[in-house]
């Protein structure tokens, strides 16, 4: 079956870059991306591709290239639908915050009401595939509702989760490592594995392409991100223990990292990770091996987000007791927010963790940040509070405590202390002189990400701190 019409649900992170890759690499298949957000459609067609909705580096290229010809975005949901014969959900999955499972389930309403919707809609047979993130079995419940509430029509269920890593998400979708499509074993289920294999094959190697059934491709994805996140915080543990004992935690990774078994990726000790996957998905994974009765297994990977939690943490107490035990009434300065460089995506960002800590405590936050915007950087922090049941009063009054500049400048002037929460190249050039004579004496650094030349910074006259350097 060839494919010359493609809708996608969900002009997010996920679905506008993939998206815009499939369109830019098929210029024979019509793909339309549609969303009920009327802002987000509207940014995604702004003649000025510096209005694009997400910051990724080559994206505007690639919408430049394939938007209006082939590539469409539109808030018209249902002729999508039924003009299209292969349609990816690509809606959010968020943690969930209500019910059952609340604060570690999945929180599938969004895919639901997308499958509901599909059904209603469809008079033609579709290829129905997951992009989102999802929980082992999902293809089964949308199977269902596909099937008993449809107008007779056939519906296939592919599974084909995302790799990308956000700030590069370009470039891992022009050259993916793999391209995962699970579906049934069917007859009809290896036709519509065939239909999308043909897509990615127009620019993926045939090699780098691997079909497997829909359970395993679900659980792929969960315990893909759940290995990376385990990692990251790995390394992050033996930070705290090198500090303890003096050793240097840098020298350690690269020399575990020389290990061919082991390798040198994810081994950066931190303030810890973010984002809207890892979290979300170690969680999911908690939650589904406890519904299992696999406690253990649970258990186990539990840990990684408690070890998460305890970096943060440890960055926050280690900086007020750096500080003679109190950051009342004293500012300090944050470069970075977004949860990694070369994005605008702060979901989960160590930032927002660090900054609560510290406004508890009464500091002033001052925040700069590239690509992050003052009313995203508040809506954070508001958003945290108001799940936490913090009252509007209370919310207002911490808010007054934060700053949010567009120069980098005015917002490590006059302050006490300065911690980096964001690895941007562009921290790593300023002029760290001129910044020391404009802050309060002692001037505290204390870099997050382990980006900065502590000797450099401590010649200067900083007070530096690093993770994971006794």
């Amino acid at each position: 079956m060839k494919i010359k019409n493609i809708c996608c649900i969900g002009a997010g992170y996920v679905g506008g870059p993939t998206m815009a890759v499939i369109a830019q690499k098929n210029p024979d298949i019509t793909v339309t991306v549609v969303d009920l957000n009327v802002q987000r459609i509207q940014d995604w067609n702004h003649p000025d591709l510096t209005k694009l909705p997400i910051y990724e580096p080559g994206l505007d290229t690639v919408v430049a290239e394939a938007r209006g010809r082939n590539l469409f975005f539109s808030t018209d949901v249902e002729d999508a639908i039924d003009k299209a014969e292969m349609i990816f959900i690509s809606v959010n999955t968020p943690t969930k915050t209500y019910g059952a499972g609340k604060g570690m389930a999945a929180d599938l309403k969004y895919v639901e009401l997308c499958a509901r919707q599909i059904a209603r809609v469809a008079t033609s047979d579709k290829i129905v595939v997951e992009k989102s993130t999802l929980p082992v079995k999902t293809a089964e419940a949308i199977q269902s509702i596909l099937d008993n509430t449809g107008n007779g029509v056939n519906f296939q269920i592919l599974s084909n989760p995302e790799f990308l890593a956000e700030g590069t998400a370009m470039r891992d979708l022009a050259m993916p490592d793999r391209v995962l499509i699970g579906g049934n074993q069917t007859k009809e289920g290896k036709e519509a594995i065939a239909a999308l294999v043909n897509v990615y094959s127009s620019w993926v190697a045939k090699e780098n392409i691997l079909t497997t059934n829909l359970w395993s491709s679900e659980l792929s994805k969960l315990t893909a991100n759940a290995f990376l996140a385990q990692r990251i915080s790995s390394i992050n543990s033996l930070s705290a223990l090198c500090e303890a004992t003096g050793a240097n935690v840098s020298e350690v990774a690269k020399a575990i990292g020389m290990d061919s078994r082991i390798g040198p990726k994810f081994l950066q000790a931190s303030v810890g990770f973010g984002g809207s996957c890892f979290q979300k998905d170690i969680l999911n994974l908690v939650y589904i091996s406890k519904s299992l009765g696999l406690d253990e297994v649970a258990d186990y990977w539990h840990q990684v987000i408690l070890m998460n939690n305890y970096q943060r943490e440890r960055f926050v107490k280690n900086m007020i007791k750096t500080m003679y035990n109190t950051v009342s009434g004293k500012t300090i300065a944050f470069l970075g927010w977004a949860f990694k460089k070369d994005t605008n995506d702060t979901r989960e960002s160590a930032a927002i963790y660090v900054a609560n800590h510290l406004l508890e405590d009464s500091a002033n936050i001052h925040v700069y940040d590239p690509k992050v915007s003052e009313a995203k950087i508040k809506a954070d922090l508001s958003y945290l509070w108001e799940l936490n049941g913090v009252t509007d009063a209370r919310i207002a009054q911490k808010l007054a405590q934060v700053f949010v500049h567009t120069d980098a400048q005015d917002a490590l002037k006059d302050s006490h202390a300065i911690a980096i929460l964001t690895e941007w190249d562009e921290f790593k050039s300023y002029d760290w002189n001129n910044i020391y004579e404009n802050m309060y004496k002692p001037a505290f650094v204390f870099d997050g990400r382990n980006i900065l030349d502590s000797m450099l910074l401590k010649a200067i006259g900083f007070q530096f701190t690093g993770i994971g350097k006794g």
